[in-house]
């Protein structure tokens, strides 16, 4: 890496995005951020206003970036983490975020082909849908609706992934794909809808903990820490993915609840739901690729991980009171 190389990042003030940059940062890059703002919050970017290699832009991916808009830097990378990425957030938005996985992929690669910079792909787990295998491989083709309403995350994520693929094929672009399965940790939208966030702000309010179906649907979850490291990691290596990263251990939804109102020292309350449309039964990631080509697994335990994002959803809630009393 050269000193004066820049990381054009989008969806910089999302939740994964502000942790990549600060890590890019760390790593001697600069980096350009950008983000619209529909889910992205400048909060996650207020502690690098004054950083002398950041630098952020306020824009729609969907239509290109221009040589002005990136102030002449030398790109080494352009990392592609622009999307609503919640089940509320991309129901809510479901045109936006079907074009930042269609269009926003397109004008992004050309940028990178243009530019002879490396292209990297933030894609999910989603694009194993409601999967027939288990754990989930790399090579498994997926068992997803097209027509469904998480289709307008999941289509849009697995489009990406073909246009990511054809150019490394046939423009001749360096590519990466990384699957990301359920991470957590602090910055998270404490109201995007995600479970963590819901167990941790409901069990805090001393409200109930919602649990959707019976309960004994999965996810594995890791920590963001230990998701930034695989990145970076897959950047090192000449190989253009899919990988999959996320934790291999699995944990039921019941096991989340009585976790966290553990961790929290709540008394933990449960109030059921019916399941979502399309909602997985079961998530967990074959990481056998990772570890094999990247050294990587996760090593942020649950229990750690979520004692530290509770404390984190605490000080945000007690920082919005302080904001709201004055």
């Amino acid at each position: 890496m050269n000193s004066k190389d820049a990381v054009l990042v989008t969806g910089a003030a999302g939740f994964v995005g502000s942790h990549l940059a600060d890590r890019l940062l760390a790593e001697g890059y600069q980096v350009i951020g950008v983000d619209n703002l529909c889910t992205g919050r400048l909060c996650n970017l207020c502690h690098l206003e004054d950083h002398p290699r950041f630098r952020f832009l306020e824009r729609d991916v969907t239509e290109p970036l221009s040589d002005e808009d990136l102030g002449g830097a030398r790109l080494a990378w352009v990392m592609h983490f622009a999307s609503p990425a919640s089940p509320p957030k991309y129901l809510a938005l479901p045109t936006e975020t079907l074009r930042v996985n269609s269009e926003g992929t397109y004008h992004l690669l050309m940028l990178a082909k243009r530019l002879k910079a490396s292209f990297f792909l933030a894609s999910t787990s989603e694009c194993y849908g409601d999967p027939s295998e288990h754990p989930q491989r790399e090579t498994y083709n997926g068992n997803v609706s097209s027509v469904g309403p998480r289709a307008v995350y999941d289509e849009a994520k697995r489009f990406a992934e073909a246009m990511t693929s054809s150019f490394h094929r046939d423009q001749h672009v360096q590519t990466r794909i990384v699957r990301i399965f359920n991470t957590y940790g602090p910055r998270m939208d404490i109201k995007d809808g995600r479970v963590i966030t819901n167990f941790i702000s409901q069990c805090l309010g001393g409200r109930p903990m919602t649990i959707y179906g019976t309960g004994y649907q999965t996810r594995s979850f890791q920590y963001i820490d230990d998701l930034v490291e695989g990145i970076i990691r897959l950047m090192q290596q000449d190989h253009p993915g899919p990988v999959n990263l996320g934790s291999p251990i699995e944990t039921t939804m019941l096991e989340l609840a009585r976790t966290v109102g553990e961790l929290a020292g709540k008394e933990t309350k449960l109030v059921f739901r019916p399941l979502p449309e399309d909602d997985p039964e079961r998530r967990r990631p074959d990481i056998t690729l990772a570890r094999t080509i990247l050294g990587w697994e996760p090593k942020v335990s649950l229990r750690d991980g979520l004692d530290k994002t509770i404390q984190y959803v605490r000080e945000a809630g007690a920082a919005a009171r302080i904001r709201h009393a004055q």
